[in-house]
Formats: C-alpha cells, sequence, structure tokens
C-alpha cells in the first residue's frame, strides 16, 4: 500500500510507457504510518496526489502489455481499510 505524494513528469521516456502517469508514492503499513523511501509507480487507475494506493510489483503489474516497462504500478484506490 502506499500514498500517492507528488508526479513525475518526463518528456522522454521508453515508449512502452507513453500514456501512462508516473506518480511519486510513499509506502505505508496497516495503521497508514509511512515506511520506507519513496517510489516511482506507473499508474494504472487515475490515482490523484493525497490517495491512498494499492501497488503492484514485478511482472504482475504488465496487465495490458508484455513489454511494458514497467517494474512497479499503481493497481487500485484504498477507500475504507479496516484491520
Amino acid at each position: 500500500m502506499g500514498k500517492v505524494i507528488g508526479n513525475v513528469i518526463a518528456t522522454r521516456k521508453d515508449t512502452s510507457l507513453v500514456g501512462y502517469k508516473l506518480m511519486v508514492i510513499q509506502r505505508i503499513d496497516s495503521k497508514m504510518q509511512h515506511v520506507g523511501s519513496e517510489e516511482v509507480a506507473a499508474d494504472y487507475v487515475g490515482a490523484g496526489i493525497g490517495e491512498y494506493v494499492l501497488i503492484g510489483t514485478g511482472s504482475s503489474v504488465r496487465v495490458s502489455k508484455k513489454d511494458v516497462a514497467v517494474d512497479r504500478a499503481i493497481i487500485g484506490i484504498i477507500d475504507t481499510m479496516d484491520v
């Protein structure tokens, strides 16, 4: 899980990333506390700054294209969470 804290503007990037927003995320734990350092993820769902999101990593995030240059993606927006 993570919180979107910013976006990345890249005028030059791999052609497989054209059409994807790149967002800066801060990973969080189940208590919504920040853990680790900031990361960049491709946004598959239209998340905005300040939203809590689900993050997928590795080859499993390549859902729409096989050869996309992504290793971390926002795959869902968290509405509520019960722990």
